[in-house]
């Protein structure tokens, strides 16, 4: 690289010999997702991206709300698929929607294991999000406790709002055994619809749309998944945009907490 190139452009050159077939992990995937369905198929003005969302035991790799929630788990070529089959049960409880994200040497393998409402993609070595089998939309068949879980007590609140269930006050500590006797009783497609239009308006990253536009692709799922406060966010913009000689000239401090 030449004295011109910025930090930016060194993060993606590095970014392309990751994405070889074969050395690719999780974040190779994540950043795929993240550039080709949440940022390119929808965009963070109609969609909300979440990271690492737990459900049930598990906790999915990606969820993206749009008009309803899908849950994508990865299985990179560096990833034992033992534990597929629990973590999609977990996902299917909670999500209306759920895909594997896996590399073409594991694909059939993938597709001979998942149940047949569960989408596949792969990631093909010219970094194309191919899809095998599309996911069915299935919010009949989550349950309700389990999409509880995943939710905050105010989020859960607002829920009922929507669906006009009657909430009566309880001392705070009763709140969340009071939570879970109401949810265990809705109807699975309702609660569903009304905890995606919640999330996404208290977990929205609107906010986040025009500095993602500054980043490098390469950088920007890092970056969504960071939460980084607003002041964050503009000095992580700044800095990939320095010429590498000025980066390499910054103090040890500078290097390892550019965003402070």
């Amino acid at each position: 690289m030449s004295s011109t190139n910025t930090l930016g452009d060194a993060f993606d050159l590095a970014f392309t010999s990751l994405k070889g077939v074969g050395n690719r992990d999780d974040y190779v995937y994540r950043a795929a997702l993240t550039q080709k369905i949440a940022l390119g198929r929808h965009s963070l003005r109609t969609a909300t991206v979440l990271n690492e969302l737990r459900a049930g035991k598990s906790k999915a790799d990606l969820v993206i709300l749009n008009g309803t929630a899908t849950a994508y788990e990865i299985k990179s070529e560096r990833d034992s698929l033992s534990r597929l089959e629990g973590q999609l049960a977990d996902y299917r409880s909670v999500f209306a929607s759920t895909c594997v994200v896996t590399s073409p040497m594991q694909a059939d393998q993938v597709l001979s294991l998942v149940p047949e409402d569960v989408g596949v993609l792969v990631l093909s070595s010219r970094f194309r999000l191919q899809i095998l089998r599309e996911a069915i939309d299935s919010p009949d068949r989550i349950q309700p406790l389990q999409l509880l879980s995943t939710l905050r007590v105010d989020e859960a609140l607002q829920v009922l709002e929507l669906l006009e269930v009657e909430f009566e006050s309880v001392p705070n500590t009763q709140r969340w055994s009071t939570l879970q006797e109401i949810f265990i009783n809705l109807d699975p497609a309702s609660v569903h619809k009304a905890s995606v239009q919640v999330l996404k308006v208290s977990r929205s990253q609107t906010h986040m749309a025009s500095v993602l536009q500054q980043l490098p692709a390469t950088l920007r799922a890092s970056v969504l998944a960071a939460k980084l406060p607003l002041k964050a966010q503009q000095n992580v913009v700044k800095a990939v945009s320095q010429p590498l000689e000025a980066v390499l000239s910054w103090s040890e401090e500078q290097r390892v907490s550019p965003v402070l």
